[in-house]
Parts: structure tokens; C-alpha cells; sequence
């Protein structure tokens, strides 16, 4: 701590580290909003149906190719205070919906850049901040207004394929949506809650992606001999262990003497006697399929083979619970306590043989049927960034999906829905006097970006295509927006979910308020 005289004769305190930094006024906020145009410019050309991909290289030599948002950031080795903010809301967003990151992020990266022009022109951050929050009010009231509540089959088809619109699951096209939606509907007819979280994803390692298809049940990825292992081809009754099945040990060691070879054998008849029981145990169970979380005695194993019944042993814990989700079985923790209520049901379970040039793979396919608690997407193609990027976007659109059946309402895309918002606060900003029409005005620019963003990646002028776009709602309908070409016209079968939208919508503005509070950054590194 230092002492100086300022000519004043009051001696200032300084409380800081002599290398940090103190920046105030107009500095701060072009530290804020350069740190948002940069996050704005990183994502853009990744946004809409005509996005390109990104690649990103780390330091230990692994890399990604990737369009998505929540990726990217996630990435990104961010330090500036203002960005870890952008990095904080894009989790929110992924976390929250699952989908609509870049776009959520756009918008904010715009509220910022809006906020510094009025900043700079003399608008205090307070005015900017209740008219931010003013807007978003409205702009909320003209989502509800223009959001639609049929969600039926053709509805759900049109949001799973926007959701991959762009990504390299488009190239799936309506047969990947029908396979998503028919997921999410397997489920909900289970009567389990409808969660995206309720589907596998498995890598067959061959075949192509357009090969990929749906297992009403899971996949278990294990080494089967598949010449010895039952077949099983018609619905059979499934038992979920967690015990053992085998002769238990003590937990102290001790020594048996025999002096007699009658002794020998008694004991192991009694061994027999237990191996024996265990094996009645399961015939008496009725189930032709047994799975177990711990080790089977070879013994148990091999009569089980011989019998017709497939038990597969040494479950991971999350495998034996998939089991146990998908089957509507009971995990149970002792052979004494099987009852028929505990039991589930299977339509099929066989071994699938695949050769890979690392050798023989073996895969345990269970099908459920119908009903299947957890289904599985077994994605065709082979181990490479392709299918991880596959696999990522056909999560995004389940989410999406989870999205519209748990809040049914959804918005035409193409930018209609953001620019009727910002018209509609045009409007209403001509009524109000004060700098907080300003603020209005520019929460409606910020709204455009989305539009100006889609006519920016297919190629086309973005104020010829906003003067196009606005005069079309203005004159026809607000069902006009940006098409996949650039073009202007009326929007179909591109739906979004309305929830996803408002979330984005909702927490950019949240984010910008929170930076436009900022009067001063304090740097400890002295940058």
C-alpha cells in the first residue's frame, strides 16, 4: 500500500497491486463490446442452413470439425472477463434446450454492439438496460402471439429437420427425422418422461451414415461366442441381477484340513450342491434372458449355454441399468428375492458379427419392441470426426424435440419471427420521446441479425434482403422470411421450437444488462 499527495493535501489510498490495470468510461465499454463483436464474428458464418464448419486444432493434437455452437465454445481457450460471459450464456443456452446456441449468441454479440454505438453517443447504460428489458417484454409477447400449437407427427418431422438443417445430418433428410421422432414417440408410449437422454447412440463402425437405424432396446458391445451363445428369436421374460453368480468367498482367509478322501468329495459335493442350486434358481425364474453386473462361474455360464439360456455377465453399472430401463425389469441383489413382477420382456436378443480391420467385433443386440423404455440409434459410418459430428447433431435435434413435446408450441424459422418482432417494436419506439427510443430502435436491429445472417451465408446482399423481407411483412404476411437460397418468400415446414427461441432470446438480453452494468474493469494482470 502507497501513499502519494495529489496536490490536494489528502493523501489517496491505493489498495491494488502496482501492475493492475483500473479502465473506466468509454474504455470499458469498448472493452466490453469488442470482446462480443468477436465472439459474433467467430460464430457467424457457421449460422443457418448455408453455414460452413470450423475446424479447430488443440495444443495435444486432436481436432474438430464442427458447425455447432455449444462445440465451438466449449473449444475455445477464452480469458477475457467480457467473452467467459458469452461462454457462460452459451452454456446456459445448451443446457436449458440443447439447440439454438449461434443464434443466441448472435443476437447478444448485436445488443452489445447496438449498446456501445448509444454509449458512446451519451446514453447512460440504465436507459439502455430498461429498454433492453422493455423490448424483450414485448418481443416475448409477440413470440406467444405468433407461435402454433399443433404438434402433430408432421410438425415434429419439420423440427427435427430444421434442427439438422445445416449440419452433416441433413444429408439423413426425412428418413433421419422420421427415425428421431419415432424415438421420442417409442418412449413416451413406454410412459417413461420423453427425454433425449432416453436415447443411445452406438457407432456400428461400417456400412455408411445414411445406413443409420433405430433399436427399439440397447446395444451391448461386448465379446459373445457367437456359436455358443442362445439365440433368442421370439419374446422371452428377462431377469436384472447385481449379485454374483458364483460361490461367495469369507472375507477372512482360512485353511480346511482333509484327512479323508470321503471328506474331499463331500466338499465338493456341497460346492456342486450351490453351483446347482443357483442354475435351479434361474430355470425356476422362467427367463431365457439373464444379464448380471458381477461375475458367473464358468460352470453356471456353460450350463446356461446348454439349456437356452443367454446370460451375459459383468455388466458396467450404467449397461445393467439401460437393461433395467429399457425392459421395465427390476434390478435385484439376490436369487431368493426373483418374482415374476420383477421380471422384463425382450422380443429378440442376437449376436451381430462384423469384421473391422482391427479384427472381429461382437455386439449384443436387445430389442424391446414397441413399448422399449430406452431406445438406441445404431449411426452407420465409421469411427472417424464425420460421425462425431453426426452423432452431435442428431442430439441437438432430439433436444429440440424434447423441447416442443414438453412446451407444444413452435415458430416458422427463416428470420419471420425476428423481424415481425422488429417491426413490432419500430413501431411502438415512434410513440416513445427520450433516449430510450434509441435503445428500442436498437434492439430491433439487433433482432435483423438473425435474417441478415441467413442472407449473408447464401450469398445474397443483406440490406437488399432486409428492405425485401421488410416490405413482404409489411404488405403480405409475417410467414415471409429468408429462404435456403437467400431469397425472400413464405415460409414452410421450417419450424422451431418457441421455447428454444424465447430461452435464447431471454438470456442474451440477460447477459448484455449484465455487461452494460459494468463501469469499471480491474485487471490484475495489468492488460
Amino acid at each position: 500500500m502507497a501513499q502519494q499527495n495529489d496536490g490536494s493535501g489528502r493523501a489517496p489510498v491505493v489498495i491494488v497491486r502496482p501492475t493492475t490495470s483500473v479502465t473506466s468510461g468509454v474504455a470499458v465499454t469498448q472493452k466490453l463490446v469488442g470482446a462480443a463483436v468477436a465472439f459474433g464474428d467467430i460464430l457467424r458464418r457457421t449460422f443457418g442452413p448455408n453455414g460452413l464448419d470450423k475446424m479447430m486444432y488443440k495444443s495435444n493434437g486432436e481436432n474438430a470439425i464442427t458447425n455447432d455452437g455449444a462445440k465451438i465454445v466449449a473449444d475455445l481457450l477464452v480469458k477475457h472477463p467480457a467473452a467467459k460471459a458469452f461462454v457462460q450464456l452459451a452454456e446456459s443456452q445448451e443446457n436449458a434446450c440443447g439447440d439454438g446456441v449461434t443464434g443466441c449468441l448472435l443476437f447478444a454479440s448485436e445488443l452489445m454492439k447496438e449498446a456501445g454505438r448509444l454509449l458512446e453517443r451519451g446514453v447512460h447504460p440504465l436507459v439502455l438496460v430498461e429498454a433492453y428489458q422493455e423490448s424483450i417484454d414485448e418481443t416475448l409477447k409477440i413470440l406467444e402471439r405468433l407461435s402454433m400449437d399443433d404438434i402433430g407427427e408432421n410438425a415434429l418431422h419439420s423440427v427435427a429437420r430444421t434442427s439438422m438443417v445445416g449440419k452433416s445430418a441433413e444429408a439423413g433428410g426425412n428418413h433421419l427425422a422420421r427415425l428421431l421422432v419415432e424415438c421420442m414417440m417409442t418412449i413416451q408410449a413406454s410412459g417413461r418422461p420423453v427425454r433425449a437422454e432416453n436415447v443411445r447412440m452406438t457407432k456400428r463402425g461400417h456400412d455408411s451414415l445414411k445406413e443409420t437405424r433405430l433399436v427399439k432396446g440397447v446395444i451391448i458391445d461386448k465379446k459373445f461366442d457367437s456359436e455358443r451363445t442362445p439365440r433368442i428369436v421370439e419374446p422371452a421374460k428377462i431377469l436384472a441381477l447385481t449379485c454374483p453368480l458364483t460361490i461367495q468367498k469369507t472375507k477372512r482367509d482360512a485353511e480346511i484340513e482333509i484327512e479323508r478322501p470321503e471328506q474331499m468329495i463331500a466338499f465338493l459335493d456341497a460346492e456342486e450342491e450351490l453351483i446347482q442350486s443357483k442354475i435351479d434358481a434361474l430355470v425356476n425364474s422362467s427367463a431365457r434372458v439373464v444379464f448380471t453386473s458381477k461375475e458367473v462361474d464358468d460352470r453356471i455360464q456353460h450350463a446356461c449355454n446348454d439349456i437356452g439360456i443367454l446370460l451375459v455377465a459383468m455388466m458396467e453399472d450404467d449397461g445393467i441399468e439401460d437393461i433395467a430401463a429399457a425392459t421395465g425389469a427390476s434390478l435385484i441383489n439376490h436369487l431368493d428375492d426373483i418374482s415374476s413382477e420383477h421380471l422384463g420382456s425382450v422380443q429378440s436378443a442376437l449376436v451381430d458379427v462384423s469384421e473391422h480391420e482391427d479384427g472381429r467385433r461382437t455386439r449384443l443386440i436387445v430389442d424391446v419392441g414397441e413399448h422399449s423404455g430406452l431406445v438406441t440409434i445404431d449411426v452407420g459410418g465409421g469411427q472417424g470426426a464425420a460421425v462425431e459430428e453426426y452423432i452431435r447433431a442428431m442430439y441437438d435435434a432430439l433436444r429440440s424435440l424434447e423441447s416442443v413435446i414438453e412446451h407444444p408450441a413452435t415458430l416458422l424459422g427463416g428470420g419471420s419471427f425476428h423481424m415481425a418482432a422488429s417491426l413490432h417494436l419500430r413501431e411502438r419506439a415512434e410513440s416513445i420521446a427520450g433516449r430510450q427510443r434509441l435503445a428500442i430502435e436498437g434492439f430491433a436491429r439487433a433482432l435483423e441479425t438473425i435474417p441478415s445472417t441467413l442472407a449473408l451465408n447464401a450469398g445474397e446482399d443483406q440490406i437488399d434482403t432486409l428492405l425485401q423481407l421488410r416490405a413482404a411483412q409489411r404488405n403480405k404476411s409475417n410467414q415471409f422470411g429468408v429462404c435456403k437460397d437467400g431469397s425472400i418468400g413464405e415460409i414452410e415446414n421450417v419450424l422451431l421450437s418457441s421455447f428454444t427461441v424465447s430461452h435464447a432470446l431471454q438470456a442474451a438480453v440477460e447477459t448484455a444488462c449484465g455487461l452494460l452494468r459494468v463501469d469499471q474493469v480491474i485487471s490484475s494482470r495489468g492488460d
